[in-house]
């Protein structure tokens, strides 16, 4: 499968590839930057599994890596949180080609995935940023973390089910070309 990922990215060039990396990163930021959006609904993850899926886990984790750090920037709220948030979606992205590599294609893995990788990524960023950084104790954090988490789940599961195949389908997309012949051969029938 990783052999397959090769060839198909060599011959779908990587302009090709650059484009729609650079479109979906847009296309998520510009999301998440819509005002009165519920927090933690937001698609990165469900765009950074057809990534790690169809290029593999460097390409996932830079996705996931890249979505985070150019919203804190663009918002001007790069600090310590920044690093796990993107260190947990980053590994979220090397994780997922492997689970991917290993599943049968349907809507459904993308489902599983979005489950425990946000249940991992919310215990990992919500119980650690907040009693570490910000002194909150950790019963606070897990309190405040559930309805967050709550959040971040039904997002995610209904990007996963719905966002995910759409964008894997755009990226493995090849160009179709139909070829017109210049001359036309009459095909006699034979008996």
């Amino acid at each position: 499968m990783v052999a397959d990922k090769k060839n198909y990215f060599s011959a779908q060039g990587g302009s090709a590839f650059g484009g729609k990396f650079y479109l979906i990163l847009v296309l998520c930021l510009l999301t998440r930057l819509f005002p009165f959006r519920a927090p933690n609904v937001e698609p990165i993850l469900a765009s950074m599994m057809p990534f790690s899926r169809a290029y593999g886990a460097l390409v996932g984790f830079f996705f996931a890596v890249l979505s985070v750090l150019f919203y804190d920037i663009v918002t001007g709220t790069l600090g310590v949180q920044t690093f796990f948030t993107a260190g947990a979606f980053g590994v979220l992205g090397l994780w997922s080609a492997r689970y991917f590599q290993n599943n049968k294609e349907d809507k459904w893995i993308y489902v599983r995935f979005a489950i425990v990788g946000t249940l991992f990524f919310d215990v990992f960023t919500g119980l650690t940023v907040g009693p570490i950084f910000f002194h909150q104790s950790l019963l606070g954090s897990l309190v405040g973390q559930i309805p967050f988490t709550a959040l971040h789940l039904t997002g995610n599961i209904i990007f996963a089910f719905i966002l995910s195949p759409v964008i894997y389908n755009f990226l493995i997309k090849k160009k179709k070309t139909k070829l017109i012949p210049i001359i036309h051969f009459p095909h006699p029938k034979t008996i």
